[in-house]
């Protein structure tokens, strides 16, 4: 079977067309990443150091061609793109220092003489399966850390970013197993999961929490991100005009196909209507657009299912009751198009409250105080990310305690990460180990405690 990718900006146009090995093949791929993986963990820290060094250097000769491959086959905006490139080589550059870094402790013992210390081993080989919004950030922010600590990894890219996947690898030119891409679709991830020691997924909840189950009935470790429905509180005294760019920037940036992108805007009390005639002009400014231009904020959708998902959740909350403050039709143009969209007055139990569509999107709902706002925004089972803005630090900081997701930022767009800080949301939004920093370096490693005493010590 062959997966076949196409420019969501051109449908007609076929990007990749690429074997799909199977299950059987999945695994084989696992096993030659097994073979390999003593030899990657032998050749010591300085060797796994200079091989991430010339992953970094290879994606910053090859920058323009990625960012050119971005824009074509997944439709980001290519200025989106060519900051996904630089930060994709950041993040190998960042990782090739860990193998350097402690690995354990040393520790006194209770009583006599002797030695503790504990150490942290690679698993093996580390699963991995990626989606497609950053097509080469996300699978280096998961390979990485599991080659800088010594395992090999094998990714399973989603459909959609496949061509991505197979030239980071190329282009990475680490040893032979050491990093293996295996185009397809279901059959390939589940055979992953079944056979990989390690495995991190990013993907809809749905998969996650299959993936999450059969990693637990094999009792290996699993960190799995998934859904989002992320929350901007905007009070008062904020900046209105200020808070209306990061908010449309969060909802209409690279298609709000980003699982930190803002989908319910909460406005607290005066801050309502200041900010809806605001941001409704902003979101006018970030119209959908050639994705190759390099003004454009808002590209196509991946596909035509997500266009349709998305103009029929417009469609069923105005027939419920809600009004289009901006956007939501299809500009005249070839390709999967739909322009960034605002409403209010979304009925209560209306999907766009409580479910993630993955567009450009976004509901603006009243609240009274601050306790009711941050009422709203705990509501959901899943958050990934929030954005405050307020003027007052205090106020600021006192939302951010009470608030339940995974990453907080303070007047500023929901839709930023830092890689060298841990990346993981609430609830149902994640499972198991963070991503990113230290927090990625101990995912894939385990802990051994080791005791030391001197050769004929009495037990």
């Amino acid at each position: 079977m062959s997966i076949d990718s196409y420019n969501p900006a051109d449908p007609d146009d076929l990007v990749v067309s690429a074997e799909a090995p199977g299950a059987a093949g999945t695994a084989a791929a696992v096993e030659r990443a097994r073979a390999a993986q003593a030899g990657w963990l032998g050749a010591g820290a300085a060797a796994r150091s200079a091989a991430l060094t010339r992953a970094a250097e290879a994606v910053e000769a090859h920058a323009a061609e990625l960012a050119r491959l971005v824009v074509r086959e997944v439709g980001k905006p290519i200025a989106e793109a060519h900051g996904e490139v630089a930060r994709t080589a950041a993040i190998w550059r960042h990782y090739a220092q860990a193998p350097y870094a402690p690995s354990g402790e040393l520790h006194e013992p209770a009583a006599g003489q002797g030695l503790l210390m504990t150490r942290r081993r690679p698993y093996g080989v580390a699963g991995l399966i990626t989606p497609w919004n950053f097509p080469l950030a996300i699978p280096t922010w998961k390979a990485a850390p599991a080659l800088a600590v010594g395992n090999t990894a094998v990714l399973k890219p989603a459909p959609e970013a496949t061509a991505c996947a197979l030239r980071l690898a190329e282009i990475a030119g680490l040893p032979e197993g050491v990093l293996t891409v295996v185009p397809g679709g279901v059959a390939e991830g589940t055979a992953l999961v079944d056979a990989a020691d390690v495995v991190s997924f990013t993907g809809s909840t749905a998969v996650g929490r299959a993936v999450i189950a059969a990693t637990a009935a094999r009792g290996v470790p699993v960190q799995a991100e998934m859904g989002g429905l992320n929350a901007a509180l905007v009070l008062p005294d904020a900046d209105i005009a200020q808070a209306a760019a990061h908010l449309a920037n969060a909802i209409a940036g690279y298609a709000g196909q980003k699982c930190t992108a803002t989908s319910r805007v909460i406005a607290v009390g005066a801050a309502y209507e200041p900010l809806r005639e605001a941001l409704a002009k902003a979101l006018a400014g970030a119209a959908a657009g050639d994705p190759g231009e390099p003004s454009t904020v808002c590209g196509p959708v991946i596909n035509e299912a997500a266009l349709l998902r998305l103009t029929g959740a417009v469609e069923s909350a105005v027939a419920a009751g809600a009004t289009v403050v901006a956007g939501g039709g299809r500009p005249r143009r070839p390709g999967w198009f739909v322009e960034p969209a605002l409403l209010e007055d979304v009925p209560a139990g209306h999907p766009l409250l409580s479910e993630e569509f993955f567009g450009p999107l976004a509901v603006l709902v009243r609240a009274a105080d601050l306790d009711e706002a941050i009422a709203l925004a705990n509501g959901t089972r899943h958050t990934l990310a929030t954005s405050v803005h307020s003027r007052d630090l205090d106020t600021a900081l006192a939302a951010a305690d009470r608030l339940d997701a995974g990453m907080i930022r303070v007047n500023a767009p929901s839709s930023g990460v830092d890689f060298h800080l841990p990346f993981s949301g609430a609830k149902a939004a994640s499972y198991g180990g963070r991503e990113q920093g230290r927090a990625a370096l101990e995912f894939y490693t385990s802990g051994r405690t080791v005791t030391l005493l001197p050769a004929g010590t009495p037990r």
